[in-house]
């Protein structure tokens, strides 16, 4: 599955696709960990990648994420399914791994997002585990590291820690609670100390809001894992007439199967996982319905963190960890009622391929859509060249939009890649035009710079030494820049040097010793589960062949 889906994103080169956006080397920035003016949505991945291609170059590193996601998360829903049939398993793989709602996530970029979605599984897996072995070693280093996994986007973070306290027990709730809260520090720490932490647009509820993608509307396309808000990020089987009816058959499928999953995993599991599905659902949908939107709206205006909310169809990811198993159980059982074997086969192979049937278009790339991309050499050029001049100031990249559409990406929307290209703070206007609405971005440096060129304005006041202008990209034209150095001319990238003197940027802020401690703490204790669960492993490994090898030389005395 991992090979039918990936297999164009292997050769050497960077997927540029909306919201994904990797580089060969990325710096270590104060944005990285969630300290600069804006809240701290891509914190601590954009750290934790700045850190892993000081070793890897940045396009291995893509793809090792990209693959390791569908792999995991389709081998996590086989593990999680409790069924001895491992054709069960592999349709619980197929259906989690093959779906509306990996695809779209996929097309937009949302890597992080689905690292979590890969991670629950095995957080589900390791919350039953401990649940019935609480002093198990190996199961809280297991926990902790899927954990860990999750938490490296805000929303990724939240998705996980919801699915091992709805497993957890009261028993052990508060110790859950507790090593999620740690591992999720890195981007609420910040974001709570963040002093230009404001609410969010009201207007991205309706912008983000899941879509109906055929004449089921939002509440069959999301109850069939999609409704991204995002048209081009669908896939174009999700418009046809029969996708409806597929999701209802899947449902109605994984619903029959609750009660063999009910039998083998008990009540409280299933009726937390169970729960969990449908809040999911709910959150999905709100932004859909009249009231719904309008408790979102008053939300994401007067509660901090609430606009986490408005892209309701990322928390689907909770219904889909219910429907993998549901329905894998709910097709043998349905199975096992077919007195004929090839019936009975037939139905069960129907099963297992449905999926992939339901969405051919996530093979090869989703369609060609994920090909690799190359930087032109300006990018590289342009990056050395401040990484030598010792001249202070940060840098701002114009046109002033989120994101970018380039010849050499063949015209893919993807998001600027200066911010993280570049071993300086770059500025862009974190603004989102979602067809006729504009959403509002809540950097309010971001603001000020973007009213500073509106006026005229001196940039250096703002903390600004550099300007970058990339070309042959949609957006508003630059300003006048005659009265600027220009230090590089190439075809893409065009760099000056604002003439002005520069005040002192953001920098490090004073809440940087207290968001270091809790990435120190975070980073440990995951570094540390990791080296238990392979020391553990190895006993247990140990322990069983020294066992076998004593139960052998028992039967050999003893003449069997």
């Amino acid at each position: 599955m991992t090979l039918a889906v990936l297999a164009p994103v292997l050769p050497r080169g960077y997927v540029l696709t909306y919201d994904m956006s990797f580089v060969p080397r990325q710096s270590l920035l104060p944005d990285s960990l969630g300290l600069g003016s804006g809240l701290p949505r891509a914190a601590p991945a954009d750290a934790l990648v700045a850190l892993a291609t000081a070793v890897l170059p940045g396009d291995l590193l893509q793809k090792l994420i990209l693959c390791g996601i569908v792999f995991a998360a389709s081998l996590g829903a086989a593990r999680l399914t409790p069924s001895p049939s491992r054709l069960a398993q592999a349709t619980a793989a197929v259906l989690y791994g093959w779906n509306a709602y990996l695809a779209e996530r996929l097309l937009i970029g949302q890597w992080g997002l689905l690292v979590a979605y890969a991670a629950m599984p095995w957080i589900a897996i390791a919350t039953r585990e401990l649940r019935q072995s609480p002093g198990a070693r190996r199961t809280w280093a297991g926990l902790v590291l899927a954990l860990a996994a999750a938490a490296i986007t805000p929303t990724g973070g939240l998705l996980g820690a919801g699915v091992a306290l709805a497993l957890a027990g009261r028993r052990r709730l508060l110790g859950v609670l507790a090593v999620a809260a740690t591992l999720n520090a890195p981007w609420w720490l910040p974001a709570i100390l963040n002093p230009h932490a404001a609410s969010s647009d009201p207007a991205g509820v309706a912008a983000f809001a899941a879509r109906g993608e055929n004449w089921g509307g939002p509440v069959l396309s999301v109850l069939g894992l999609g409704g991204i808000w995002n048209a081009e990020a669908t896939p174009a089987s999700r418009g046809t007439l029969i996708q409806p009816w597929f999701a209802l058959l899947i449902a109605a499928v994984a619903l029959w199967g609750l009660r063999e999953l009910r039998r083998r995993w008990g009540g409280a599991t299933t009726g937390g996982l169970a729960a969990l599905a449908a809040v999911g659902l709910v959150i999905a949908l709100a932004g859909t319905t009249p009231g719904g939107s309008d408790g979102l709206a008053w939300a994401t205006r007067h509660v901090p963190g609430a606009g986490l909310l408005r892209d309701g169809q990322k928390w689907a990811a909770w219904w889909a960890l219910l429907l993998a198993p549901g329905f894998a159980l709910g097709a043998a059982d349905l199975a096992g009622r077919v007195r004929d074997r090839l019936g009975r086969r037939a139905l069960l192979a129907g099963a297992l391929l449905l999926p992939i049937a339901v969405l051919p278009d996530l093979a090869w790339g989703a369609a060609g859509a994920l090909r690799p991309a190359h930087y032109p050499s300006d990018w590289q050029a342009v990056r050395e060249l401040l990484a030598r001049d010792d001249r202070p100031g940060d840098v701002v990249a114009l046109p002033l939009s989120t994101h970018r559409s380039f010849t050499w990406n063949r015209h893919r929307t993807q998001l600027a890649p200066a911010p993280r290209y570049l071993p300086r703070p770059v500025v862009t206007d974190d603004s989102l035009r979602v067809g006729p609405l504009l959403v509002r971005g809540e950097d309010p440096r971001a603001a000020r710079v973007r009213a500073a060129l509106r006026r005229g304005e001196p940039l250096g006041r703002q903390g600004i030494g550099w300007v970058l202008v990339e070309h042959r990209t949609p957006g508003p034209a630059p300003p006048d820049l005659s009265h600027m150095q220009r230090v590089y001319a190439g075809k893409h990238l065009s760099l000056y040097r604002a003439p002005d003197p520069v005040a002192e940027g953001p920098g490090w802020s004073p809440a940087t010793p207290w968001v270091l401690t809790v990435d120190a703490i975070a980073l440990i204790l995951a570094v540390a589960s990791l080296l238990a669960l392979m020391l553990l492993s190895g006993k247990f490994r140990r322990r069983a062949s020294d066992q076998s090898a004593s139960q052998q030389s028992a039967c050999e005395q003893g003449g069997v």
